[in-house]
């Protein structure tokens, strides 16, 4: 199978674009920045240069941006950092754990940088760093405040109650009104330019959402992906204006309905893959292929597993044996799945597209969903989770980063594994799909569609140009 370069909102082949093309990738991927920019320099002179490979050349420059603004500390600033936690922190301490790997860091151009967030993620990946620090707030395995996670937890046993009452698996609707916002720093684009603005919105999804009624916008007038777009999107231009920061938003209802399939693993059966489900056991690439190392992995996993339910199950507990980490910008990233699998820890979506990969090489038909997380409190988050076909049980949601939950009752415990809470609102049922007008530069999230995009009539507007914000307010629910 020919890699496919997905840098940007287009793909290509290899063959496609080249070996010179895959060679700057490659060179940026090793931080070789400087040889990189030459490069490019050098093959964006070829006047039989296909726009395909341009396209390619082009946001390898755009990506080398992207990598120093995410790795943007040196070794002092990240021990000072670690410091603010851990006051009694040695020299020796912080030479050892970074011997050991456990500060994500990047060799650019033969200067060692390190990811801005590794000073956090310590204290999601090193239980000695945890027991060390201070004023430390509580958090899951599942990178979720203890609080919340609690939270969930009681909500998920009431949702399984629920289902075996009243034998079905779609159950508690509660309706919701959530308000999105962008803000576009003040003059990031000369007064008077248009900015474009795509703004997530929801699909209607059977049995976990439906009944989305749009309310409002800001500036009124909008344009809504169809329902057949896999990665929905409300679209908004507005004037930028001098001194003043440019706000698009969107308003709208759902109501959500949480999940629960009470699995019996001896009356699920392989699958049959039909053409309709023959693209959720295929490789897809750059993000989902079946490396070697992968392989190796889930010979380690499954063992002689044959029943596909169980080695859903094996699956699901290997992945969520991997420790939560903030994560780096996706699109700077060659191999997801890859990366979750070989740096020793991931965010959810790195997990997810881990936990999507060794199910299709399994041949358990996978697929991607994500978009927002939020509670009855103060609790909002972005989120990435993912759906599984068994026969006879159809399409049922899993969420591996979430994982298994703390609980003596296996119904409780595995709840993620065939349920789902109903304060989450899907935005996607894909990855890196075209949005709706398409974007006419590079996205921000190549691979995402949650916080929003933004450009003009020169180029994408990345994330230090503008911010983003979700509200939402409960309006009623149902105890079922």
């Amino acid at each position: 199978m020919a890699a496919v370069l997905t840098f940007g909102s287009t793909s290509a082949s290899s063959a496609e674009i080249g070996n010179d093309a895959q060679v700057v990738v490659d060179l940026v991927s090793t931080g070789q920045f400087d040889a990189a920019e030459k490069r490019i320099d050098t093959d964006l002179q070829q006047p039989d240069l296909s726009a395909a490979t341009r396209r390619v050349l082009e946001f390898q420059r755009e990506r080398m941006a992207r990598v120093r603004y995410d790795f943007s500390l040196d070794a002092d600033q990240l021990e000072a950092k670690v410091r603010e936690k851990i006051p009694d922190l040695s020299a020796a301490d912080f030479a050892r754990w970074n011997a050991r790997g456990l500060f994500e860091s990047m060799l650019i151009d033969g200067q060692r940088r390190y990811f801005k967030r590794a000073p956090a993620n310590l204290f999601h990946i090193s239980a000695e760093a945890r027991a060390r620090a201070r004023d430390l707030e509580a958090v899951a395995d599942s990178g979720l405040p203890k609080a919340v996670q609690g939270m969930y937890l009681d909500f998920d046993r009431k949702t399984i109650n629920a289902a075996l009452d009243h034998g079905r698996s779609s159950v508690l609707p509660q309706r919701v009104r959530v308000t999105q916002t962008v803000t576009v720093d003040a003059d990031a684009v000369p007064a008077g330019k248009v900015l474009r603005a795509w703004i997530p919105y929801p699909r209607a999804i059977q049995g976990r959402q439906d009944d989305i009624r749009f309310v409002s916008s800001e500036p009124a007038r909008h344009r809504i992906a169809p329902e057949s777009a896999l990665q929905r999107t409300a679209y908004l231009e507005r004037k930028a204006r001098a001194g003043t920061p440019t706000v698009f938003s969107t308003t709208y209802e759902v109501t959500l309905h949480a999940q629960y399939h009470a699995i019996d693993a001896n009356q699920v059966v392989a699958e049959k893959i039909t053409p309709e489900l023959a693209p959720y056991v295929a490789e897809r690439a750059p993000h989902i292929v079946f490396t070697e190392p992968l392989r190796v992995f889930s010979r380690q996993i499954v063992g002689g597993e044959t029943n596909p339910y169980r080695i859903a199950r094996k699956i699901f507990a290997a992945v969520d044996e991997i420790p939560w980490a903030g994560a780096r910008e996706y699109s700077t990233i060659a191999n997801l799945s890859d990366y979750a699998l070989h740096a020793g820890h991931g965010d959810c979506g790195e997990q997810t597209l881990l936990l999507i990969a060794l199910m299709r090489l399994n041949g358990i038909p996978a697929r991607w969903q994500s978009g927002w997380t939020f509670t009855d409190g103060d609790y909002e988050n972005i989120h990435d989770w993912a759906e599984i076909h068994l026969a006879p049980y159809g399409w049922i949601p899993v969420d591996v980063t979430y994982g298994r939950l703390d609980s003596d009752d296996p119904a409780l415990k595995w709840f993620y594994l065939g349920g789902l809470d109903n304060f989450r609102i899907a935005f996607n049922d894909d990855f890196s799909q075209e949005l709706v007008p398409p974007k006419r530069f590079f996205r921000s999230d190549t691979v995402d569609s949650q916080r929003g995009e933004v450009e003009w009539d020169e180029g994408n507007l990345y994330y230090d140009k503008w911010n983003y914000d979700f509200r939402w307010k409960i309006l009623s629910s149902k105890p079922d």
